[in-house]
């Protein structure tokens, strides 16, 4: 399990006993509370725990089933006919959904000829689904899954390699960029033509359920698809199709921003990273392949399970901002600002209610993301619709909790596809809409870089 169950209240007691000490940047009844990540559920953990701990400010009940839903998300699959968690495969991509997300954290992007084990490829071919969705790709799908039950061959491998791009800032100090390259091999079938790949790094988990309850108006309201205020941003929503209100909505995670809610996001992951079938999604991720076991069974998770594990992230903690009163964080953050950076980063959303758990409701949050698809440019384009966003663009990542990567995981990759190895590479890959800010970051001295860069080091 992600988060050590027996421990729970060992950690937590110590936790309070933080966030109640007279230091300014960690008591929550101090006059600036922007440090608070997330609201009454910011946590004050700078450890390897920092994602995995239940938000603060939870109901009894709320922590009893939050606690339930961490034995859920950390849950092993195995083959049929396990008398219980049987089900995995087919195909699949991994065993269970803490594999993918190690701590509750990010993935790691995998090293050359190494196996991918929390990085994923999407695929398609041209043209949309019924609902307006990417066409999954004949033979394999709308996700590539290279591991296959015993007895069963595998769509694919996957290699992977690394093309390095070297430059320099504009006071002479070098920097050098890994671009990576995916290459199908040994394939049981034919790769369809036109096939469309897109990678995936697993994102964290937690503050979840707090960007599920930010109100839709207010996300559309931060949106310019025209650019009518001329500052070369425009931001858009993405509009997807739920499966569990069979209507067209917002869309909100994903790297794209291709899905509504939480619910449906971890019953699509159990049936496309592990094939396990739900009500939600209850046909197996290799139907109509010759790998399909075509059994028409029940479903072999329930929706009330994947509803507890949806209530497992919904519930997560966020890990407060650390040293906001340190000079050089309030300098960095003065830069992150003025070179345009908050202009998609979005330091402020305020939640409504939600509709599962109240803890979640009426918050302030300080996510930095806006939620809304941008243009990337070329540089960071996969090339591969998914509902309204086009090939170049991406929804904002949230920004919080992200300079503690690399002490919860050990593994400081970023992007959509793990390319960047520090905060530093990820910025010079912006482009297109972020071109701008871009530029505004090389341009500054090697003081002021690394200046803004301990500020996302606090966050």
């Amino acid at each position: 399990m992600s988060s050590f169950v027996p421990q729970i209240a060992l950690i937590l007691t110590g936790t309070f006993l933080f966030s109640c000490s007279d230091d300014p940047q960690t008591d929550p009844s101090a006059e600036n509370t922007d440090h608070l990540s997330g609201g009454e559920t910011t946590i004050f953990d700078a450890t390897s725990h920092a994602f995995s701990l239940p938000a603060p400010n939870l109901s009894a009940a709320s922590l009893s089933r939050h606690i339930d839903g961490d034995a859920a998300f950390g849950q092993h699959f195995v083959t049929a006919p396990a008398e219980v968690f049987g089900g995995l495969g087919p195909l699949y991509n991994n065993t269970s959904c803490q594999n993918c997300h190690v701590r509750d954290g990010r993935g790691k992007a995998p090293a050359p000829g190494e196996q991918l084990t929390s990085l994923l490829l999407r695929a398609s071919v041209a043209g949309s689904s019924d609902h307006g969705g990417p066409v999954g790709a004949p033979g394999f799908g709308g996700q590539i899954q290279p591991k296959a039950t015993a007895g069963i061959q595998p769509e694919t491998e996957i290699q992977v390699s690394y093309e390095l791009i070297s430059g320099s800032y504009p006071d002479g100090t070098g920097w050098q960029l890994r671009k990576p390259v995916f290459t199908l091999v040994n394939s049981y079938t034919g790769i369809p033509a036109g096939m469309m790949l897109s990678p995936r790094l697993s994102p964290p988990v937690f503050g979840l359920g707090l960007l599920e309850a930010v109100p839709s108006s207010e996300i559309i309201g931060r949106s310019d698809p025209d650019d009518l205020n001329q500052d070369g941003i425009s931001g858009r929503p993405n509009y997807v199709w739920d499966v569990i209100s069979q209507s067209v909505q917002l869309g909100r995670f994903g790297w794209k921003a291709n899905t509504p809610n939480l619910l449906q996001q971890t019953a699509n992951a159990f049936q496309e990273d592990m094939g396990i079938t739900s009500p939600f999604f209850p046909k197996e991720n290799s139907y109509g392949q010759p790998q399909d076991s075509k059994l028409d069974d029940d479903p072999e998770i329930t929706g009330d399970y994947a509803d507890l594990t949806a209530f497992y992230v919904r519930t997560l903690a966020v890990p407060a901002q650390r040293n906001p009163g340190d000079p050089q964080v309030v300098k960095g953050k003065d830069l992150f600002n003025s070179a345009g950076c908050k202009s998609c980063h979005t330091p402020q959303l305020k939640t409504g209610l939600h509709p599962v758990v109240s803890e979640l409701s009426n918050q302030t949050i300080h996510p930095y993301t806006d939620l809304l698809l941008h243009d990337m440019g070329e540089d960071l384009a996969d090339g591969r619709p998914d509902y309204l966003a086009t090939g170049s663009e991406w929804r904002t990542p949230p920004l919080w909790g992200i300079g503690l990567t690399e002490v919860v995981t050990g593994t400081p990759y970023y992007l959509h596809d793990g390319r960047a190895r520090s905060l530093e590479e990820a910025i010079l890959w912006h482009g297109g809409e972020a071109e701008k800010s871009k530029e505004n970051f090389k341009k500054l001295s090697k003081v002021e870089r690394d200046q803004l860069l301990t500020f996302l080091k606090s966050l």
